[in-house]
């Protein structure tokens, strides 16, 4: 066979391949309304065909099970939020922290049942749902870090001051979405403030570490 009957014969497959992949892509939209605000035990595989209009072995053929298409779900929905969180690099520090933090409510607030799987870890200790929380943690940190000391390779005590920050971020962030009391704008800016906190509290501990100057503003 040579090289143009090759290249013929590998095009239905590669047609077949970019069908697979936008079908596999459109599930996982479609995934990600049905969980937006449900919880995982809540829909049963009949429920999510049902609802998205497709055949149950059709997901099965692409996910294996429920849990696995529930899976792909998180990674996709999340993924957006770590690419948002490390794009935007022009900007100043202060806007782009202010963006990130604006984009992580806005995830909570509009996936609520999958921000609190990935924050809880899922059921019982779920060892991948633990490492879709700490990719998306490692990619908030990495953003601070580069906006506060332009590199993300920090010292120990720096980035556990940035970790701890993230972590009370989960923490607030979950009991927001369950008592919404405050708007969103308020939520962030309270945020920011606190992050200024932890940066004054990193270089009080270590000098070369030093706050940027907008959280040496807050703190007057």
């Amino acid at each position: 066979m040579n090289i143009s009957d090759q290249r013929a014969a590998a095009r239905p497959r590669a047609r077949g391949t970019e069908r697979s992949v936008a079908r596999r892509a459109e599930l996982i939209a479609i995934g990600r309304r049905l969980f937006a605000d449900t919880s995982y035990d809540a829909l049963s595989m009949d429920d999510i065909a049902r609802q998205a209009h497709v055949a149950k072995g059709l997901i099965y053929y692409y996910f294996q099970s429920k849990r696995g298409y529930y899976l792909a779900i998180i990674q996709d929905s999340v993924a957006d939020l770590v690419t948002f969180a490390a794009s935007g690099l022009q900007l100043p520090q202060v806007d782009r922290v202010q963006r990130t933090i604006d984009s992580y409510l806005r995830y909570a607030e509009h996936n609520q049942a999958a921000y609190r799987t990935v924050v809880s870890g899922g059921v019982g200790f779920d060892t991948e749902v633990h490492a879709i929380r700490d990719g998306v943690r490692e990619a908030i940190v990495a953003t601070i870090a580069e906006g506060a000391y332009g590199r993300t390779d920090i010292a120990p005590l720096a980035r556990m001051g940035l970790v701890s920050w993230v972590c009370s971020v989960e923490g607030a962030t979950l009991d927001w979405i369950d008592r919404p009391e405050l708007p969103r704008d308020t939520m962030r800016e309270l945020l920011v403030k606190t992050l200024g906190g932890a940066l004054r509290a990193i270089e009080e501990l270590d000098p070369s570490y030093p706050a940027p100057e907008p959280a040496r503003r807050d703190e007057g």
